[in-house]
């Protein structure tokens, strides 16, 4: 690349006549504004759908459409989303994502079908994708590289404050209000992150991105996306051995090696497979993945543990989890200036084995554990995760060129989704099939007499949930009996699937020895070590 070329494709200052155009703390205040309208939705709707279920006469598969409608939806779109922002403008791109998710955040608000409010959270998972690989993007342009990693781990800590926030103030809402409040309150945050937006955020785009769109490459990887995500979604439901998800996981192999194909042949890919020969972004890539993993998996079933064996609300069950997702919301700035100042590897191997230890030191804890025994771990999970993504995204967008980031925004993106669903996916299965393996011992330990703990069994799925199959009208001894063996039979799979996600964090730490420093010049990347 000539030196005329690669000052053609660093951000410029220039001056302008509004004040505030174009200044890298105002811009970050807008992404971060349009971010955080994606991070509440991560968490409030699950507190939402019972009442959802309730007002419009939903089944369970019905109810389940309206995470996973928006999950394919977002998880197809990402890549194909961070190139369109290079192409078309990242401003461009950010802003239609965030106007389209609070529109279709609304519409869910009106809905008075659950078809409707499945149709629109399938709208707000691609205008999602829209905006999140395009605020990285912005960011990248937006700072020098010295400044990057702090402007990075203050928009993690901004999606964290979201997060954490989200199941408080989904509770305070579907109490007091309705649940259609849930999803109006998006309104008001994206009003504001498009005004701001539009005032102070500078157009950038890659000026070599003018060649005829990949749509082969397109229609390729969207379809492996949603062939991965389905099946892992049918794994959930059926389990890995089944051959519906078997079958979807075949599909998903075979079209991702028909878009290697393509890419490799394509004069204007859709996703440069250079960009994968930098083994720190490749590392990247699949720490991303591994830390969503972790924080997914264990974030699902300790809230199962608090709500179902501990018998919290939501509401309670989300304050208690205040901890992890607080220091989350503290750790990713202080993550971000780690990484400016030793680069990305020693937080990431750092992050790794805290969340290793207290994965690990949470797979101790019994039915009866008090929450001092519980708190100071989510400490050490939010410490471990703020880590993990910061050095990761650094990893990820640093290591592209600045030219590309919106791609890189989008591989980042779809890393963290993929994970966050393998997560509770794995999770759940090993939970399930310990659950199985020792239900009718614990009830029958418990003192459910042994002509009724076999079919007691039989409502394994329900325990896996951490649900006591009591039967109607059972004496109370009966039911004490029945509750007790079914929160040890819980425990035992939640002890072993915390130990896997142990055991697979301790390996991404030895992954997090492959990462060094992103580039220190805009759209130019390193090579070698």
């Amino acid at each position: 690349m000539t030196q005329a070329t690669m000052e053609r494709l660093e951000p410029r200052v220039r001056q302008s006549s509004r004040p505030g155009h174009g200044h890298p703390w105002l811009t970050l205040l807008a992404v971060a504004l349009g971010v955080m309208v994606v991070g509440l939705d991560a968490t409030v709707v699950a507190i939402a759908n019972p009442a959802i279920a309730r007002d419009l006469g939903a089944t369970f598969a019905e109810l389940q459409w309206v995470t996973n409608g928006y999950l394919l939806a977002l998880a197809v779109s990402l890549i194909v989303a961070g190139r369109l922002a290079d192409r078309f403008g990242r401003k461009t791109v950010f802003l239609i994502g965030v106007a389209g998710f609070a529109v279709a955040s609304v519409a869910v608000g009106f809905s008075t079908s659950i078809e409707m409010v499945i149709f629109w959270r399938v709208m707000q998972g691609f205008a999602g994708a829209l905006l999140q690989p395009a605020s990285l993007a912005i960011l990248r342009n937006a700072f020098p590289a010295e400044k990057l990693n702090m402007a990075i781990g203050i928009w993690a800590g901004t999606s964290g404050l979201a997060i954490a926030s989200g199941p408080i103030v989904a509770g305070l809402l579907v109490e007091n209000a309705s649940w259609e409040w849930v999803f109006f309150l998006n309104a008001p945050v994206a009003v504001i992150a498009i005004a701001i937006g539009l005032w102070v955020v500078r157009q950038s785009r890659d000026p070599e991105a003018t060649g005829s769109f990949d749509v082969p490459g397109v229609a390729l990887l969207s379809a492996a996306l949603f062939s991965l995500v389905w099946a892992l979604i049918k794994a959930q439901e059926h389990g890995f051995g089944d051959p519906l998800p078997l079958g979807f996981f075949v599909a998903a192999a075979v079209l991702g090696a028909g878009f290697l194909v393509r890419e490799q042949r394509a004069k204007h890919p859709l996703v440069p497979l250079g960009l994968f020969r930098d083994r720190s972004f490749s590392a990247g890539t699949v720490l991303a993945m591994l830390g969503f993993f972790a924080l997914f998996g264990a974030f699902f079933f300790l809230t199962l543990y608090l709500q179902q064996v501990h018998g919290m609300s939501p509401v309670d069950a989300g304050v208690r989890l205040l901890p992890m997702t607080a220091t989350f919301i503290v750790a990713s700035p202080v993550a971000g200036a780690l990484t400016a100042r030793f680069g990305p590897r020693p937080p990431l191997v750092a992050g790794m084995l805290l969340t290793s230890v207290a994965l690990f030191a949470l797979s101790r804890i019994s039915v009866q554990a008090d929450y001092l025994s519980l708190w100071p771990w989510f400490i050490v999970i939010g410490m471990g995760f703020g880590l993990v993504l910061v050095g990761s995204t650094e990893a990820i967008v640093g290591n592209a060129p600045a030219h590309q980031a919106g791609l890189a925004g989008g591989i980042q993106q779809t890393a963290a989704q993929l994970g966050g669903v393998l997560g509770t996916t794995v999770f759940g299965t090993v939970l399930a099939t310990r659950v199985g393996d020792v239900l009718l011992a614990k009830l029958t330990d418990a003192g459910v007499p042994a002509d009724v703990a076999p079919g007691l069994a039989a409502a394994e799925e329900y325990v896996a949930q951490g649900v006591a199959p009591v039967p109607p009208g059972a004496p109370q001894p009966l039911a004490d009996a029945i509750t007790t063996g079914s929160h040890l039979a819980f425990m035992s799979g939640f002890q072993t699937a915390l130990v896997v996600g142990s055991v697979i964090a301790l390996g991404a730490a030895l992954v997090s020895m492959l990462v060094r420093r992103g580039s220190t010049t805009p759209g130019t990347t390193h090579a070698g070590i």
